[in-house]
């Protein structure tokens, strides 16, 4: 049986890069027998040239027009070979944008998988349960701070009207005072309580101040 059907080839699958070297060499080894063929026409042209009709150049036209069906038949050969050489080239930016489509989803998935994970973790009720004491113990320290910075004995309702009418009744009263003082504008209650009272003319003489201690 294999010698009818040949045994199976255990060689690798060519690879897409790999097909797409062999069309390149290819396409460079019909470029190269183009080149000779250019040259070749060339030459016979010049020589058509300059030759007069008859049987030689006649010989020469018939070789001439034998190399331009030559370079025709490679030209077309060559652009096959850029087809197939492009079309295996977008089949392989295909192939790498898939895989890189395939990593992309691959990495969403883990990420997914990581991130369900994680929030099982989190208890939305426990933290409702926080928030809910977070906001009660606010509301107990400003009831704090607004009774330690209560102020006592004073009125709450209190009528600037009146205030004004004592302040200017208290400065009136500082007036008085302060001009039977000593001291220029000075108040009473601020004069220096060791001066002796203002209804003694002069003040004791020593001698006397000993006797009456005697």
């Amino acid at each position: 049986m294999n010698r009818l059907f040949g045994a199976k080839s255990t060689a690798p699958k060519p690879t897409l890069n790999s097909a797409i070297s062999n069309v390149e060499s290819r396409i460079e080894s019909v470029d190269v027998k183009l080149a000779k063929l250019n040259a070749e026409l060339t030459t016979y042209q010049q020589r058509l040239a300059k030759m007069r009709d008859g049987p030689g150049k006649t010989a020469i036209k018939q070789k001439a027009l034998k190399v331009l069906q030559q370079r025709k038949m490679y030209e077309q050969q060559r652009d096959q070979l850029q087809s197939q050489s492009w079309n295996m080239e977008q089949a392989g930016m295909m192939q790498d944008n898939l895989k890189n489509t395939m990593t992309t989803v691959d990495a969403m998935k883990t990420t997914t998988k990581e991130l369900r994970k994680q929030y099982g973790k989190v208890d939305i009720d426990k933290i409702e349960r926080m928030q809910d004491e977070m906001a009660d113990l606010m509301d107990i320290g400003n009831e704090i701070q607004e009774s330690i910075s209560r102020s006592y004995d004073i009125p709450e309702d209190v009528d600037e009207a009146e205030l004004d009418a004592e302040l200017e009744a208290l400065g009136e009263e500082v007036e008085l005072e302060g001009l039977g003082a000593e001291g220029e504008g000075m108040p009473s209650f601020l004069v220096d309580e060791t001066k002796p009272p203002q209804f003694i003319d002069e003040p004791p003489e020593p001698s006397k101040v000993k006797e009456a201690a005697g």
